[in-house]
Parts: C-alpha cells; structure tokens; sequence
C-alpha cells in the first residue's frame, strides 16, 4: 500500500477511482477521515467503492493509526489538519470534497480553518468540538445516565461529564483486552466496531500510541478551533449527529455557527452509525451532494429564523412504517412507505403547510 510523506512522517493512503467512468471532465476528489483509535477501514466498505462512483475516494492512516508512521509526536489536532493538507499536497489534490467521523472531524475543521478554498464541502458525523464544550454547568445527553450506568457496574472511574470521557474508555478498554480480562458486552458496544472488530491488534496500537508518545496530551488539549474561526466556513456543509450519542450536544451548538448547513439527525443511532447505518448515511450524502437540501428552503413557514436539527419524517418501527409531524408526533402505522409518503402528503396538504 502506498505511503506519502508528510511531516517527517509516513502517511498510509488508499485511492479509490472508477477506472471506466464517462463524466467526461476531471473527477473530484473526497477524502474520508476516520477517528480516533480507528483506521482507513472505517471508510473502505462500503463507502469508498460506492462513493467512487462519483468522486476520486481518498482514504488514509492518520499518524500513529493503522499502517501510518507511530512518530515520537505531532499529534495535536492542528499538527494533523496539516497533516491532511500536506498530504493533498503530495497527491496533488487541490480541492477536494470531505467527510469525517468523530475526531476526524475536528482534524478536517482544523486544516479548513488554515486553508478553507481547498474544501468543496464537508459532512461532519458526530464530531465533538471544544468550542462548544465549554459550559459552566453539565448538560445532559440522551443516553448519559445508562452509559454512566455501564461504567459504574464494570468498576471504571470515568466521568461521563467529561467531554474526554470516550478518548479515556478506549484507553481502559485497551488495557483490559490486553490483560485478557472479560470486557462485557454492554461495555464493548460502548466503543463500537473499533476495538470489538480487530480486538487485541487495535488495542495493543492504541496503547503504545498513549505511552510511547505524546498522542495523550496533545489529543486531549486545545482542538485550536475557535467559534470565530468556524463561522468563517461558507463552503456546503451537512452535518449528521446520532439521537442518542454525546456529541449530539456539540451539533445543538453548531446550529448558530452555520446558518448554511443542513444539519440531521440520524433516528435512535449512537455515536457510531457510519457502521451501523451506513445506508443512511450514503443516502444523506448523496441527497447532500446532488443538491437536494440547496435548494429547499432552510426554514419552513411561519418558524422563527433559525436552523433545526431535521430528519425524515417517514421511518420504520418495528417492523412498521410511521411519519412524524410537530403537531401530532408519530403517525401510524402504514404497512410501506409508499403509504406513509402517501398518508404524510395527505396531512400536509389538509393542514396547508409548505415545507
């Protein structure tokens, strides 16, 4: 697998292209970041082949993960939005359009902030930003009060207040799958496919990327992105954020900072729905890029001037279809979505509502 090097180190890239496509001018570039403890097969399947069908799919190590360099440092989230540029630089991409999960998120925003023409566009999915952690007193999240549930009955001292709090279970994960010791499997769901799916591999590269560098401090400190900085952003963004993950909190915040983004919400997903839900999460990026949401008004009729999370009104419960509405709640059911639609365009156009 190739490598480029960038900042003294050894990136680990992958591109993925349509060999036979007949768009008939030069095809974009998307670049696919993953996030912490994670590496390029976060993004591979089914990602990279299908959205290759559109775009030039780039996928990489971020330094210390997967096959990519473990440097002594260099880890900040500024050092690594560099990181990404440079290696734009190297493969001689421009501009390229972007999408990142979690901590991946806050790297491409970091390499935005420094040099904002190269982004096309961006989907963000469920990233945290410290910009918008900052409150006097603790919020609440949806499914808070379970997790910390979790935690307390597998004896670990982790606050799930602290907005570092997933950073630091992955850690004490790690050191139990290390040990050999049982890690239940309501604790394992809590960090997903990441230390579930390659077991002992990731969690000895982990690991050693916490104790043998700097990664530690310099992933916990200053992300280095300011309010200011973000409201600068104008290129398309939309940003996707689980019903019931924590960083769904920093998407509320996000709301005022792009008045421009399309931000939805992904109906009962936790932090990790790029792995679980991955049809909607193509869905949403292809209706995101085929403009659908540009040209759609951003706020509906008689609503105050400003953004709100959204999400489609018609979805499955088991095993049943159901469409929402504000004045009703959940609607149903209907034994298709075809019916749902149906049913849903009937209320609408009974109650005179332009959406």
């Amino acid at each position: 697998m190739p490598f480029a090097l960038v900042r003294g180190a050894r990136l680990n890239y992958l591109q993925v292209d349509e060999p036979h496509h007949h768009h008939g001018g030069p095809r974009e570039d998307l670049i696919m970041v993953h996030g912490l403890a994670a590496n390029m097969a976060f993004w591979y399947l089914p990602y990279a082949q299908a959205f290759a069908k559109r775009f030039r799919v780039t996928l990489f190590d971020l330094r210390g993960h997967g096959r990519s360099e473990l440097s002594a440092d260099g880890y900040t989230p500024q050092g690594l939005g560099q990181d990404l540029l440079g290696l734009m630089d190297a493969l001689g991409i421009r501009r390229a359009h972007l999408v990142a999960h979690s901590f991946g998120g806050v790297v491409v925003l970091n390499a935005a902030c420094l040099e904002p023409s190269r982004v096309a566009s961006l989907v963000l999915c469920d990233s945290h930003i410290s910009a918008a952690r900052r409150h006097a007193t603790p919020r609440e999240w949806g499914r808070r009060a379970y997790v910390q549930s979790v935690l307390d009955r597998h004896g670990l001292a982790l606050d799930t207040h602290d907005p570092y709090f997933g950073c630091r279970l992955l850690t004490e994960v790690a050191h139990l799958q290390l040990r050999h010791e049982h890690v239940g499997e309501d604790l394992m769901k809590l960090v997903g496919p990441i230390l579930g799916r390659h077991g002992k591999r990731s969690a000895s590269q982990w690991v050693k990327l916490m104790d043998e560098t700097t990664a530690g401090t310099e992933l916990m400190g200053d992300d280095g992105l300011a309010l200011d900085a973000l409201r600068r952003l104008l290129f398309p963004i939309l940003a996707l954020y689980g019903d019931h993950s924590q960083a769904r909190l920093t998407g509320g915040d996000l709301l005022d900072v792009w008045p421009h983004g399309e931000f939805r919400r992904v109906r009962d997903a936790g932090h990790f729905f790029p792995v679980s839900r991955p049809d909607d999460v193509m869905h949403e990026c292809e209706r995101f890029w085929r403009g659908d949401y540009a040209r759609r008004p951003i706020v509906r009729s008689g609503e105050e001037q400003r953004r709100h999370f959204r999400s489609d009104r018609v979805f499955k419960i088991d095993g049943a279809w159901h469409f929402s509405t504000r004045e009703r709640g959940h609607v149903g059911p209907y034994a298709t979505p075809d019916e749902a639609h149906e049913a849903l365009a009937r209320y609408i156009s009974d109650m005179a509502v332009t959406v």
